[in-house]
């Protein structure tokens, strides 16, 4: 059994996708909504496939 490798990127990386603020996307691992994952001693980084489910789920909640 092999583990995916998760698609790794920047708060500012996924605010430019999801059309939203880094600090948005900051708020959403405060929550719980998303998790981070820490790269280095200051960096923190998040799985891209976690955050398209998390962002597709939220715009299907508005309609």
């Amino acid at each position: 059994m092999t583990a995916e490798t998760p698609d790794l990127a920047s708060m500012n990386a996924a605010g430019v996708r999801y059309k939203c603020s880094p600090r948005t996307i900051r708020r959403m691992i405060e929550r719980g909504e998303l998790t981070a994952y820490r790269v280095g001693p200051k960096l923190l980084r998040i799985d891209l496939r976690e955050a398209d489910r998390v962002f597709t789920a939220s715009a299907g909640d508005e309609l």
